[in-house]
């Protein structure tokens, strides 16, 4: 017996089709309220939120983590993003004895030095 979640009758409660995920819907002849009595849940479980953010987290790229799982990888993408954001920050020393860079070059405005190949 259906029940009525707007004005709480169990009498008058008609089958009116079905939505496009397929749950059935009902009608109150009382108060003329539509409802889905049992809603199907929406998104992804959090067990496969966390194997693929597992997966990305040991290498594996967002394109072939979204064929891996049958997603998109844009939806992986979002789900990286956000583990992400609610990480701690890095924690940062106050005082840096020595630091080490490594091909790093910067150049402001232009290079000074021109180019080393000779032209062919």
């Amino acid at each position: 017996m259906m029940t009525c979640p707007k004005c709480g009758a169990t009498v008058k409660q008609n089958k009116i089709g079905r939505t496009s995920a397929g749950s059935q819907r009902y009608r109150c002849f009382v108060c003329n309220c539509k409802y889905t009595p049992i809603k199907k849940p929406h998104g992804h479980s959090q067990e496969l939120r966390r194997q693929a953010i597992r997966m990305y987290v040991d290498g594996m790229n967002l394109r072939r983590i979204g064929r891996h799982l049958g997603l998109h990888h844009q939806t992986v993408a979002e789900w990286v993003k956000a583990h992400s954001a609610r990480l701690p920050a890095a924690p940062m020393p106050e005082k840096v004895d020595t630091a080490e860079m490594d091909e790093l070059f910067t150049f402001i405005e232009h290079k000074k030095t021109g180019s080393t190949s000779s032209p062919s």
